[in-house]
């Protein structure tokens, strides 16, 4: 748990639908979308940052090494000792080498890249994993939660397989949007879509969510 400082807005919820076939067929399907009351603007809940130990670390160690190897160097230049042999050999390469030669160009790619993925670390959230979940009350200072996406699709998967007709399901949590995928081996396709749509979107609500994702039902039969 961390540190919050706002909650998140709950506007109404919306809700709408697409058909599918009907449950007198074998192999039908049969789907149904709906909006949850969180969907909004994804600055209305803050997410959780991540505090990127290791890159950071992982940089630290490589600056504090060749700041000091290079620090070395100078005060052992400086009183009286040689040079050590990478200045040399560097200051060489450096001199001879045009602009476009490969391990120039390639080097330069390279540091490129590392900046800008240090750069996208630094302006990212990170931890897509975790789901904030919602303050009740107006508190700037409330304790904030969050909830890992593993254990939001483990409660899901066990409330819709416990409803009557659903042989097999799978559920995939997303930041914006959960997908239920069922079979039915008996009952109408209609029927059963009804009562995931109702099961899951009362597990959703019941976790709390800070901004709740789009839920996107599928029912179908089994294979033969």
């Amino acid at each position: 748990m961390r540190g919050g400082t706002a909650p998140c807005d709950d506007p109404g919820r919306r809700t709408h639908g697409h058909g599918g076939a009907g449950g007198g067929r074998d192999r039908g399907t049969a789907a149904l979308t709906a909006a949850g009351p969180g969907e909004g603007p994804m600055n209305d809940c803050r997410r959780f940052w991540s505090a990127r130990r290791v890159p950071a670390g992982l940089t630290a160690l490589v600056l504090l090494g060749a700041l000091g190897l290079l620090l070395y160097d100078i005060v052992s230049a400086r009183t009286g000792h040689p040079v050590m042999e990478w200045r040399h050999w560097l200051a060489e390469q450096l001199a001879t080498r045009p602009l476009h030669d490969g391990w120039i160009v390639g080097i330069a790619v390279a540091l490129i890249v590392i900046g800008a993925w240090m750069v996208a670390l630094a302006l990212t959230p990170g931890l897509r994993g975790l789901l904030p979940m919602g303050d009740d009350d107006n508190d700037a200072h409330a304790i904030r939660a969050g909830i890992d996406r593993t254990a939001v699709r483990l409660v899901l998967r066990d409330r819709a397989m416990a409803v009557p007709g659903v042989r097999a399901v799978r559920v995939d949590v997303g930041r914006r949007r959960i997908r239920a995928r069922a079979q039915a081996h008996f009952r109408d396709l209609d029927e059963v879509r009804a009562d995931l749509l109702t099961a899951l979107g009362d597990g959703i609500r019941q976790l709390g969510l800070a901004r709740r994702p789009v839920l996107s039902v599928r029912v179908r039969r089994p294979a033969r």
